[in-house]
């Protein structure tokens, strides 16, 4: 992951959350959200010290201002109840984590009928 020195919002940019949103688990969703789109899954699962739930790629980017990147949603358990994140990665923080270029798209075969 980047140093420390590094700007949260570089890392993860949240568009709505229902949640209290702690550095940790910040730093708990960013890495969630960074595997999924590494390794092009759909969900995942997210453990932490308070906290678990599955996080979603949307496998969509979307563009606020000058803020792009993938978008994902987590629906977590927390010591306070139930809440959703949906947030994105920003291309900065791809680039720092060493992701330069988005992975192919998935796409579901065609059939000629």
């Amino acid at each position: 992951m980047a140093d420390q020195g590094t700007a949260r919002w570089t890392l993860i940019s949240v568009l709505f959350s229902t949640v209290s949103l702690s550095a940790p688990l910040a730093a708990l969703l960013h890495e969630a959200a960074l595997e999924l789109y590494r390794r092009d899954e759909p969900t995942g699962q997210v453990a932490g010290d308070l906290v678990t739930g599955r996080v979603v790629n949307l496998r969509k980017t979307v563009q606020l201002g000058a803020i792009t990147g993938p978008v994902f949603e987590a629906s977590l358990e927390t010591e306070r109840g139930k809440g959703t994140v949906r947030y994105l990665l920003t291309r900065q923080g791809l680039e720092l984590s060493g992701i330069s270029e988005p992975p192919a798209p998935h796409r579901q075969p065609r059939y000629l009928n």
